[in-house]
């Protein structure tokens, strides 16, 4: 092709072709080749590090489809649980979003230190997620995650500083709604806590984006690409899941669509977990500076 910064992908169930090889005019597939996904990509960025082929018979596929779904489970459920049990409590009782612990409030120190404890099991799967992937050739640095260049830097920037814009337009659009039925958002205000607090909240964001980014883009989707899937149908999957467990901020949710939207179309096009973990820490850090800050 003459964009040369495109790489030829085989469907799934094709033979992985030579390095560089394009096919040739008038080229089609044997008859007995599996047929594409309707939506599939023959040709992506070279940027895009499709999955390590795996030939999969159909008790390892049938095995890998269900030790997706037992991982997303373990990821997610605790996650979707106590989203659920936060917009019940604030539903029945009008109680605000508490972003902070409250484990020893008259011992400062003590209480940053337990809170950022009681929220590492956040991420306890992670590891076991990227092992799991490891297994079937997709290590580390497959996907991204070992290395950061200034090209990376940036991009994470700007897919945070995109996210704060369009959620910020969609605010303003919603603003009458949001006044009308200010109960049907669950929102957090200033903290009015010291500025040292900081550290907490620079912490749960680290947490937060490597657990979120491992769970719903490099292992999801690579998954996903692994069984056939269709970029579009796992961009889509992906999104909901990662929709469902921001449902403590009630209709408010929808605001975490921008951001939904950019770290998973950047992880499929260009498979650098990287971009999406900073660019999530980012988005969450600011968040929570403002929050402790403004006061």
């Amino acid at each position: 092709m003459a964009d040369n910064k495109l790489i030829w992908r085989p469907a799934p169930g094709w033979p992985e072709a030579p390095p560089g090889w394009q096919p040739p005019p008038g080229w089609t597939p044997p008859p007995d080749w599996p047929a594409p996904p309707p939506d599939w990509a023959f040709w992506v960025p070279a940027e895009h590090r499709p999955a390590a082929p795996v030939q999969l018979s159909e008790g390892t596929r049938r095995d890998l489809v269900l030790e997706t779904w037992l991982v997303m489970f373990a990821l997610l459920f605790p996650w979707v649980i106590s989203a659920v049990l936060t917009l019940v409590l604030h539903l029945e009782t009008g109680a605000s979003l508490t972003q902070l612990p409250s484990y020893a409030p008259h011992h400062p120190a003590v209480n940053i230190v337990v809170g950022v404890l009681s929220y590492l099991p956040v991420a306890a799967v992670a590891p076991l997620a990227l092992l799991l992937l490891a297994r079937t050739g997709q290590r580390p640095a497959d996907l991204g995650l070992t290395s950061m260049g200034w090209r990376d830097a940036g991009a994470a920037v700007g897919l945070a500083a995109a996210a704060f814009g369009c959620e910020i337009a969609l605010a303003i659009a919603l603003e009458p709604v949001i006044r009308e039925h200010s109960s049907l958002f669950n929102e957090a205000g200033p903290l009015h806590v010291p500025a040292y607090y900081l550290v907490f909240g620079l912490s749960q964001s680290l947490i937060t984006s490597v657990a979120e980014e491992v769970a719903v883009n490099a292992y999801l989707l690579t998954r996903l690409d692994q069984l056939g899937w269709s970029d579009g149908k796992a961009f889509w999957l992906s999104l909901a899941l990662r929709t469902s467990y921001h449902v403590y901020y009630g209709a408010g949710l929808v605001l975490t669509l921008p951001f939904g939207y950019f770290v998973t179309r950047s992880f499929q096009k260009h498979r650098k977990l990287s971009r999406p973990i900073l660019a999530h820490f980012l988005f969450d850090a600011v968040t929570f500076t403002i929050a402790i800050l403004a006061h």
